[in-house]
């Protein structure tokens, strides 16, 4: 199915997939869309996700150039990562940094931060031998094929992210709060509501409780919002996960994710949410100069496995306080 969108574009509109935005705007892609930006946000308001497919994205500056012109303030600098990403200028990002060879389950970017962004948006500069999409799925529509009980659970409660950064697995401290200073790190933290304690070893432990449902900021709609399921211990390789709880005791894993009373989240349960992510989910394979902007409240997004090399880079815009 097709619909005009401008004098310069169409929108595709096919089962299974995302919307995608045909453009015409290969020979100037930065003025391109600050003339289409109105059309791009309407899309996206209405889908949740959209696909611009033409602008021949080649470099980082351009990209950046582009993205920011569909963001009301610039693109946002990342915080509190779990894995830190290259930063390549302009608030432009490399991927998350994930075994080419592993799914990266759906979630929504930073939903654990107090004013996570309210866009996320992904360029395409080498597409990968195979495989390698970026998936989008309706946070409302996963919410919705959720057992009611638990979505009642994770609604009253909220979930908790526990984090032990140390030098065996993913960012470290510094890293992740972008200082060296314990005082500073203690200030952001006390005001993002994270407890913490420190080690005797100098990492660091910290707790934030987080909430799982939260309505749309624009149309109200009740969204599953939360990286529950791809920031859990059972995210982990099976074999990475249990070198981890040998070395470092179960209470030592570098991330996992709980009930909002602390309890543990069984691996059924995180199978579940996955399932319903799955049965939810929009792909398009990537093609060289792609521009894929997402609804980071209403939208997850994923990455699947790939062969080759694959070149994705990444940028946020508009915090939100939820």
């Amino acid at each position: 199915m097709s619909a005009p969108v401008g004098p310069a574009a169409n929108l595709d509109l096919r089962a299974g997939h995302p919307p995608i935005l045909h453009s015409d705007g290969g020979a100037d892609p930065v003025g391109w869309t600050a003339h289409h930006r109105n059309e791009v946000r309407q899309i996206l308001a209405r889908y949740g996700s959209v696909l611009v497919r033409g602008l021949g994205l080649r470099d980082h500056a351009q990209t950046a150039a582009v993205m920011s012109r569909l963001t009301s303030s610039g693109l946002l600098p990342e915080r509190e990562p779990f894995a830190p990403r290259t930063q390549l200028g302009q608030g432009l990002q490399s991927a998350t940094p994930w075994p080419a060879s592993q799914q990266m389950c759906l979630h929504n970017e930073l939903s654990y931060v107090p004013d996570p962004p309210a866009f996320i948006m992904f360029a395409c500069l080498t597409p990968p031998a195979g495989g390698g999409v970026t998936p989008v799925g309706d946070g409302s529509a996963v919410l919705q094929a959720l057992p009611p009980a638990l979505v009642s659970r994770f609604e009253q409660e909220g979930w908790l992210l526990v984090r032990h950064y140390n030098d065996d697995i993913g960012a470290s401290w510094a890293e992740a709060f972008g200082t060296g200073d314990r005082g500073a790190v203690e200030h952001y933290c006390r005001g993002a509501g994270i407890e913490f304690t420190w080690d005797a070893d100098g990492g660091l432990r910290t707790r934030q409780r987080r909430r799982a449902v939260v309505r749309h900021p624009v149309d109200g709609r009740p969204c599953w919002f939360n990286q529950v399921a791809f920031l859990s211990e059972w995210a982990l390789d099976p074999d990475v996960r249990e070198y981890l709880v040998e070395m470092n005791g179960p209470d030592g894993l570098p991330f996992t994710t709980r009930f909002g009373n602390g309890e543990p989240i069984p691996e059924d349960v995180v199978a579940v949410i996955n399932q319903a992510y799955d049965a939810h989910t929009l792909r398009e394979p990537w093609q060289a100069g792609d521009l894929l902007v997402v609804d980071n409240v209403r939208t997850a997004h994923g990455r699947d496995a790939y062969e080759g090399d694959r070149t994705v880079v990444v940028g946020m815009g508009d915090p939100i306080r939820l």
